[in-house]
């Protein structure tokens, strides 16, 4: 019999192995293909009076792009159609307005102003700065809460992880364009994002113009009081098709991890495997004729070995996974930090789909899938030319 091919918005799991998403639980689900969705964080922030947090955020009709027209879905849900050509080019206009930084030879090193800054060195603190660019003129923040003052006070922090802690080596760095948008593919794993962190970190360290990759989150962690703020803040957005659609079409870098929960809740038994993909962010490359960048990040499938994943508590919980490791729940929540791996991030030659199958390709969702597995297998290939 013939394989199925699966829906985006279905996920595959093995008995024993990997459970099925709960049923109307955003976790496991492929956030590109949930239509009708917004974002919210964003939504939070609409209902706050007033304040400088509003203005900073440009409201539809001005300079975000328009959702396609709404319609019932087979579940009675209010959904979004697919966009059509109409559609996707009011989402990737033809003028291209590009988030731009300015080359390190083009900033002038800002004055160290308390302790964090003297913690890193001058030339990441020129990196920081450039990154203020991001958010346009006096606003604080940009369009989706990134703030180049938390960015900066956070840095030194993650800097910290990324040099003395998991003593990051990378390579590839020519792979990521110097200009205009791009999707980073990476493998995802650890519990924690620790992973995502330090890629972003890498990304900033080694591009000039130093480029802020802007990693792609669940809406789950929309909705989480606090954790949602500093996610906007330090420049993550929520993954929602509009949210994917602006930032390509603004030119910037965005990091995505296809797995998925798949990914971070992965057994000892499963470690170094790339997990099956969702699709979406094939789709968005297409339409928006962005070039796929894959990478391998080797390490975090170590920092936190997952011996057993007891999913009958996590759907009782309404949590991913409930993991057993070597230090969890033994140690309490302390059991969950990160060994002190070694990572090692490395950026493989661009995948320009774009360039063979157009726009229109996104239409087809055999085309998608295939496209998909195809950016898994050069993931899983560096993965394990990397390891070795």
């Amino acid at each position: 019999m013939k394989d199925r091919v699966l829906r985006p918005t279905e996920t595959p799991y093995a008995p024993g192995r990997m459970a099925p998403p709960r049923a109307g639980s955003a976790l496991g689900r492929d956030p590109f293909a949930e239509e009708g969705e917004g974002d919210p964080f964003l939504a939070w922030l609409d209902t706050l009076e007033g304040g400088g947090v509003r203005a900073a955020i440009p409201r539809r009709g001005a300079d975000r792009p328009a959702i396609a027209a709404k319609k019932l879905g087979p579940s009675g849900k209010v959904r979004a159609n697919r966009p059509a050509a109409a559609t996707t080019a009011a989402l990737h206009p033809t003028r291209k307005r590009w988030a731009t930084t300015p080359s390190l030879t083009e900033i002038d090193l800002p004055e160290a102003e308390d302790l964090l800054d003297h913690l890193i060195g001058e030339d990441e603190r020129r990196r920081i700065s450039a990154l203020s660019h991001l958010a346009p003129g006096d606003v604080p923040y940009d369009r989706f809460g990134f703030s180049p003052k938390t960015i900066r006070r956070a840095f030194p922090f993650v800097y910290a992880l990324y040099r003395m802690y998991f003593r990051v080596r990378s390579e590839g760095h020519e792979h990521i364009p110097a200009q205009g948008p791009a999707v980073l593919v990476a493998n995802h794993g650890g519990l924690l994002p620790f992973d995502g962190a330090m890629a972003i970190v890498d990304v900033v360290l080694h591009t000039d113009p130093p480029r802020l990759a802007r990693s792609i989150v669940d809406r789950w962690a929309g909705t989480l009081p606090w954790i949602n703020v500093f996610f906007a803040r330090v420049g993550q957005v929520i993954g929602t098709q509009e949210n994917f659609a602006s930032l390509l079409s603004e030119g910037q870098i965005v990091l995505v991890f296809p797995e998925g929960m798949d990914g971070i809740r992965k057994t000892i038994a499963h470690r170094h495997q790339v997990q099956r993909f969702h699709v979406g962010f094939v789709e968005q490359a297409l339409r928006s004729r962005t070039p796929i960048v894959p990478m391998a990040i080797v390490g975090s499938d170590d920092q936190t070995p997952i011996l057993y994943d007891v999913q009958p508590l996590a759907r009782l919980l309404g949590l991913p996974v409930a993991p057993i490791t070597p230090t969890f729940p033994w140690l309490g929540p302390v059991g969950l930090l990160p060994y002190p791996v070694s990572y090692r991030i490395v950026y493989g030659e661009p995948l320009c789909f774009h360039e063979r199958f157009g726009p229109e390709g996104a239409g087809d969702e055999r085309l998608v899938r295939h496209l998909a597995n195809r950016v898994r297998k050069a993931v899983q290939a560096l993965l394990d030319r990397s390891r070795s």
